[in-house]
């Protein structure tokens, strides 16, 4: 079985090809072409955490992967990662174990191309202002995603902490020859912007409907058992997109609180989220219709994101020799 860490996967993920191969991936989903259970969700207590099974089947490129996945939020006042996994790659033919992988990038880069995806199909073509609002990896891989699909002069980062904000921009700014400053998370830092990108594990609202203009896309990524990172607002107001609406609903914490809230309260309806992504890429149904048109997509992260990420490494680790082979029998 082939071995694949942290630092060899980022280097063989190529985030440009993953945004691509996410489109088709997707598609089949929504289609129906996919093997794909809900999430297996363990939750722990002292502290607050979970450990999440997402096992997958993708029939074309032909994919049998699962990745394990923990989310301790708390983490984060200890230095450590709120987010770690890894992700096994199995012989379609023989279900013989053929990787290992750290998932732990993965899960950050999948996410946020992901996002880069639905700015792709939602944003307005002339966007140029990018709010992230988050400190985190999220926030850095989202960084680097976004601006592969719109031409992106400016990148604002809002955190809660203005030195971790502070440092990321400055970080992006010597990175990506891009414009990038860090403000604070209020309606301010919100005008003029034309993509909003949620990073964050807040349990109250960091985007709110009050603050969006129109035109804006808007792409929430994180979650947050006892709350929600939009407001029920910013639901009302937008044309609201997810991955699945199985996973988007989901009756446990994998699921939207952001959408789940608003439908039990009775604000809105299932029929107001109007598409998952991938009957976007299909044609099936219609993205933005005007440039006026506040656009959402939320997203909970599905198993089939992993595998398309985990393939593409696969072939490039087999092309360039990368990894080491160990033996588990």
């Amino acid at each position: 079985m082939l071995f694949l860490n942290r630092r060899e996967v980022e280097s063989l993920l190529d985030l440009d090809n993953l945004i691509n191969a996410l489109g088709p991936a997707m598609a089949k989903l929504s289609a129906g072409r996919v093997s794909m259970p809900a999430r297996i969700l363990s939750l722990v207590t002292e502290p607050s955490g979970l450990l999440a099974a997402m096992p997958v089947f993708l029939h074309t490129p032909r994919t049998l992967a699962t990745k394990l996945v923990t989310l301790f939020p708390e983490n984060e006042a200890r230095g450590v990662p709120t987010h770690q996994a890894v992700i096994l790659v199995f012989d379609a033919e023989t279900g013989s174990p053929q990787a290992m992988m750290d998932g732990t990038f993965i899960t950050a880069a999948r996410t946020a191309a992901g996002s880069a995806l639905s700015a792709r199909l939602l944003a307005r073509e002339d966007s140029q202002v990018l709010l992230i609002i988050g400190t985190g990896v999220e926030a850095r891989t989202h960084a680097r995603a976004i601006p592969r699909v719109r031409p992106i002069q400016q990148i604002r980062i809002a955190g809660r902490n203005p030195q971790k904000a502070a440092r990321l921009a400055a970080e992006i700014a010597a990175q990506q020859d891009i414009e990038a400053f860090a403000c604070d998370i209020s309606a301010q830092s919100f005008a003029g912007a034309d993509i909003i990108c949620a990073a964050t594990h807040a349990a109250d609202p960091v985007v709110k409907g009050s603050w969006l203009q129109p035109g804006m896309h808007v792409t929430s990524v994180g979650l947050n058992a006892d709350g929600c990172e939009v407001d029920t607002e910013c639901v009302m107001k937008s044309l609201v997109v997810v991955e699945t609406l199985e996973a988007a609903l989901a009756p446990n914490a994998g699921g939207a609180n952001d959408l789940k809230w608003p439908i039990r309260d009775g604000m809105i309806s299932k029929d107001h989220i109007r598409t998952e992504i991938g009957e976007l890429i299909s044609g099936i149904k219609p993205g933005r219709t005007s440039a006026n048109q506040i656009t959402l997509y939320k997203s909970v992260g599905v198993a089939v994101q992993d595998a398309v990420a985990a393939h593409l490494v696969l072939e490039a680790a087999k092309k360039e020799g990368a990894g080491r082979e160990i033996d588990v029998n």
